[in-house]
C-alpha cells in the first residue's frame, strides 16, 4: 500500500485513492512501460465477429453518428472506410493476457470490477464526447489518442442522436497518448477520445450501479427466500356502502403481514456476493467433456494447481464464497484458501486443502468455473 507505483506515477495506492480516486483524473506517463497492446487490430476484428460478441461499431460522418451492435461479418468489417471506430466488451473473458492485465488493478476490490474493453479506431475516429457513471483506467496501444476532458455540469445531448453524444463539449484540458500512457477518469468527468492515427485503446472499466438497480435486484432476491405465514381473513366482514373500495381494514391488515418481511446485513451481503458475481446474459461454460473422477481430480489438484476460468466471477464475504453468481458457506479452513483463489484467481500446486475445499472445487469442475493446471499447461479435460 505504502510502495510507490509506476503504474500510478509513481504514487502509492493510498495516496491514489486519497486524492483522485473518484475525485479527479490522473495522467500518468509510461503506467506500463513497454506495453504495446495484446491485440493487433485484425485479432480486435475477428473478436467482434464471434457468434457472443457484445461489439459495437460506430462510424460517423461530419457530425453525423452511427452506431451498430455486434456480432459482425467479417466481409461487412473489410469494407469499412473513413473514420470508425469498433469497441469490444469483455476481452478478459476470452484472452488469459487480458486477465492478466487486470490484476495490477487488484487494490480496487473485485465486486467493483466490470471488464476490460479494446477499442481500435482508425484516424480520427472515435465514439464523440461524453460522460460514463464509471470509473476507468484508459491505457492505450497500438497508436495515439487525444483525449480531451472537461468537468462542465451541462449534460444536454445531441436529440436523435444514437449515442450519448454532448450538445455542448467545452474542453479543459487535453493529452496525446501513446502506447504504455494511462489516464484515469473518475464518473461523469466529460472526455471526448480522438484517434490521431490507427490506435487501440484498453479501457478497464469499474461498475458503478446505482442504488434503484440494487433495491430491484435485492427485492427479486428476496422473493425466493421470504416466508408469510397465513392467509387474508375477514370473518368480523362489515358490510361497505361502496363495494368498490378497498377497506381500511384489508390495508392495515395486509400491511401488517408484509411487515414481516425482514433482512439484515447478512442478507445484504449475501444478496451482494450472489448479484455482484453473476454472469453476464450472454456468458455460459463449458463442463469438461470427459471429467476425471473425483480421486483423480484431487491429485490432479494437488500436483499442478487449479485456476479459474476466464469467465469465472469469485468474491467472498466472511466465511461464505460467491461464484457465478452461487453462494457456498465454508469451514474457517476451506475460506482461506478459497479467499485465495478468488484474489489470486488461482491456487498453485501443494496447496493445503481439505476435504470440503477440495469438493467445493471438484464440484466447480464439473461446472466449468475452474480448470486444473499441469505446470503451466491446462490439462485437457
Amino acid at each position: 500500500m505504502k510502495t510507490k507505483l509506476t503504474l500510478l506515477g509513481g504514487l502509492t495506492i493510498i495516496e491514489f485513492l486519497r486524492d483522485y480516486w473518484q475525485k479527479k483524473p490522473l495522467l500518468v506517463r509510461q503506467a506500463v512501460p513497454g506495453f504495446k497492446g495484446l491485440l493487433n487490430p485484425q485479432q480486435l476484428i475477428a473478436l467482434s465477429c464471434l457468434e457472443d460478441a457484445q461489439a459495437r461499431l460506430v462510424k460517423q460522418s461530419r457530425n453525423a453518428w452511427r452506431l451498430a451492435h455486434g456480432p459482425f461479418e467479417q466481409g461487412q468489417m473489410a469494407k469499412l472506410r473513413g473514420k470508425w471506430t469498433v469497441l469490444v466488451q469483455g476481452v478478459n473473458n476470452t484472452l488469459p493476457e487480458a486477465t492478466e492485465l487486470l490484476k495490477p488493478f487488484n487494490f480496487i476490490p473485485h465486486a467493483r470490477l466490470d471488464d476490460l474493453m479494446v477499442s481500435y479506431a482508425t484516424k480520427g475516429g472515435g465514439v464523440g464526447p461524453h460522460f460514463d457513471p464509471y470509473d476507468v483506467f484508459l491505457l492505450q496501444g497500438l497508436g495515439h489518442r487525444r483525449w480531451q476532458i472537461t468537468t462542465q455540469k451541462d449534460r444536454t445531448l445531441i436529440e436523435g442522436a444514437p449515442l450519448r453524444i454532448l450538445k455542448q463539449f467545452d474542453v479543459e484540458q487535453e493529452w496525446v497518448l501513446e502506447a504504455g500512457d494511462m489516464l484515469y477518469l473518475p464518473p461523469q468527468c466529460g472526455h471526448n477520445g480522438i484517434a490521431e492515427d490507427d490506435c487501440m485503446t484498453y479501457s478497464i472499466g469499474f461498475r458503478t450501479p446505482t442504488y434503484q438497480e440494487l433495491s430491484e435486484q435485492f427485492l427479486v432476491y428476496l422473493q425466493d427466500r421470504i416466508g408469510i405465514a397465513g392467509v387474508y381473513a375477514d370473518p368480523d366482514l362489515k358490510t361497505q356502502k361502496y363495494p368498490s373500495e378497498i377497506s381500511n381494514e384489508m390495508v392495515q391488515q395486509v400491511a401488517r403481514a408484509i411487515r414481516k418481511v425482514q433482512w439484515d446485513d447478512e442478507d445484504i451481503a449475501n444478496f451482494l456476493g450472489s448479484y455482484l458475481s453473476e454472469p453476464k446474459p450472454h456468458i455460459y461454460f463449458n463442463a469438461p467433456a470427459k471429467p476425471l473422477p473425483e480421486a483423480r481430480f484431487a491429485l490432479a489438484l494437488k500436483n499442478g494447481g487449479v485456476t479459474l476460468d476466464l469467465q469465472s466471477q469469485m468474491l467472498c464475504y466472511k466465511q461464505t464464497v460467491f461464484i457465478n453468481g452461487e453462494s457456498h458457506p465454508v469451514g474457517k479452513g476451506s475460506f482461506k484458501t478459497l479467499r485465495e483463489l478468488a484474489d489470486t484467481r488461482q491456487l498453485p500446486a501443494a496447496s493445503k486443502l481439505t476435504a470440503e475445499a477440495t469438493a467445493l472445487l471438484y464440484e466447480f469442475y464439473l461446472e466449468g468455473y475452474v480448470k486444473l493446471l499441469s505446470g503451466k499447461k491446462q490439462l485437457a479435460s
